[in-house]
């Protein structure tokens, strides 16, 4: 093998090389966040670890069905049991099985991209013109609204275990520094052009919509939880 040729060989496999871990790179970026999220549900399924919702003192139960778990400083009860406390009481959204606790935005229009995907950079998105929990109607909460992959890791991939909720599963929601407790009732996949949940949202008993994409990373349809407030 001549030097021109051991040149060209090097130089190749240098390329071959970057582009497998630019690759590599990519993927990670890409489905990182789903990768976690899933993975470290089946870690704590296996590790039998439980999360409870702890309700800070300064707030008001509007359920019979209130956490009494004795409060603490330090998120973990026990080895197997996590108390999750909101990141802030003015309006979140907490789901025990998954382990979810993000803030919720506001009133953000679900038709208008730019707005709705500036409030997934900081938490889950309420719909602008659905009500908020304790009023009749329904309230609207939203996120992982993008159509690729590529977008996840730039936005809030909190929803992506919705799809593990049965019925009977708990959501919490902290709105005005009180504490609205639901069952999960049905989970359903509807098409992205079915609005309504949303223009139904004023004339419907109390009950609470979680949506996100599905399959995730792609607009072709929507995943949507349906739970009922307990009292």
């Amino acid at each position: 093998m001549t030097k021109v040729e051991i040149i060209r060989f090097l130089v190749l496999r240098s390329i071959g090389n970057f582009l497998i871990l630019f690759a590599c790179f990519g993927v990670a970026f890409t489905f990182g966040p789903a990768i976690y999220q899933e993975a470290k549900f089946r870690i704590n399924q296996a590790r039998g670890i439980t999360y409870v919702v702890g309700t800070p003192s300064s707030t008001t139960s509007q359920t019979s069905s209130s956490d009494n778990t004795q409060q603490t400083n330090s998120l973990f009860v026990n080895l197997n049991q996590v108390v999750m406390i909101p990141k802030d009481t003015n309006f979140d959204v907490m789901i025990p099985k998954i382990g979810a606790n993000a803030e919720v935005i506001p009133n953000v229009d679900p038709s208008n991209e730019k707005e709705y995907l500036a409030a997934l950079k900081k938490g889950v998105a309420h719909a602008k013109g659905t009500v908020f929990p304790g009023m009749p109607g329904t309230t609207y909460l939203f996120a992982h609204s993008t159509d690729s992959f590529l977008d996840v890791s730039r936005y809030n991939a909190i929803f992506f275990l919705l799809k593990d909720l049965v019925p009977g599963d708990d959501i919490t929601v902290f709105f005005a520094d009180k504490r609205y407790d639901y069952k999960v009732e049905k989970t359903v996949i509807i098409d992205p052009t079915d609005v309504s949940y949303l223009t139904s949202a004023q004339n419907t008993s109390e009950q609470l919509v979680l949506q996100t994409c599905w399959p995730p990373g792609t607009t072709f349809k929507r995943l949507l939880v349906i739970a009922k407030p307990v009292h």
